[in-house]
């Protein structure tokens, strides 16, 4: 059975569309960048197994802060307490509230780094769902190719593929989730049957550990070098 989280006395935070389900079972909470993403979000769901959790702008770099600075930042107590399974010594992941949380950002540069950000926390905070495969990535189109049917892809190889095979069309380059309307947004990143979704892994924590230490680190020298050594494989969906 799905509860309310007890991290906080205020309940769940208000900014959540929680989803009606009773049980936890195929149930789903999306970290959506944006308020306007996140209006959107709630317009596309379903109801009853999907929850939204906007999120202000970007969360706190927790690899640069110390874990009482990071667990009074509001947007992380809503996440904390939208998930349910605490932190640190008091997580319990049989308090997960949902099967997958899935983080969907802008495809920029912005969105990049929110990603990130938000896969430090997971990491630092509560290894145990990537770890247990609760963690995925949304990835929304990055472009409309306009024919007789809207078609969508999401990559340039894609595009540079599908407009070699079947020839010019109208190309609409989205900049980001608040240029698609609900009914795009379900159809191309939140419909299980035809979204596109990754699964987080942590194969070598060690590894992984350096990597988002590397990245939001305070050793600028040192993330210059590894970005510029990194660059052509550099796709933050680590």
């Amino acid at each position: 059975m799905r509860k309310k989280s007890a991290f906080s006395l205020g309940g769940l935070p208000g900014k959540l569309a929680d989803c009606s389900k009773k049980s936890t079972i195929d149930t789903e909470i999306y970290l959506v960048e944006g308020e306007s993403a996140g209006g959107s979000a709630k317009q596309a769901r379903n109801k009853e197994n999907q929850a939204i959790l906007p999120l202000k702008g970007k969360i706190l770099n927790v690899e640069k802060s110390n874990p009482a600075k990071t667990l009074s930042s509001e947007e992380i107590v809503n996440l904390i307490t939208a998930l349910g399974t605490g932190v640190g010594e008091n997580f319990d992941l049989e308090k997960l509230r949902y099967d997958k949380v899935i983080i969907m950002t802008d495809a920029d540069v912005d969105g990049e780094h929110i990603k990130t950000l938000l896969l430090t926390f997971f990491f630092r905070f509560m290894p145990k769902l990537i770890e247990n495969g609760n963690i995925y990535i949304a990835l929304p189109p990055l472009y409309r190719i306009r024919k007789k049917k809207d078609h969508y892809v999401y990559s340039d190889e894609e595009l540079k593929k599908e407009l070699s095979d079947s020839g010019q069309g109208n190309v609409t380059r989205f900049k980001g989730l608040g240029e698609m309307d609900s009914t795009q947004l379900w159809e191309t990143t939140m419909n299980p049957k035809t979204r596109k979704i990754k699964k987080i892994f942590i194969e070598d924590a060690v590894e992984a550990d350096k990597t988002f230490s590397m990245l939001m680190g305070s050793d600028v020298p040192a993330r210059k070098v590894f970005i510029s050594e990194n660059a052509k494989e550099a796709n933050l969906d680590i």
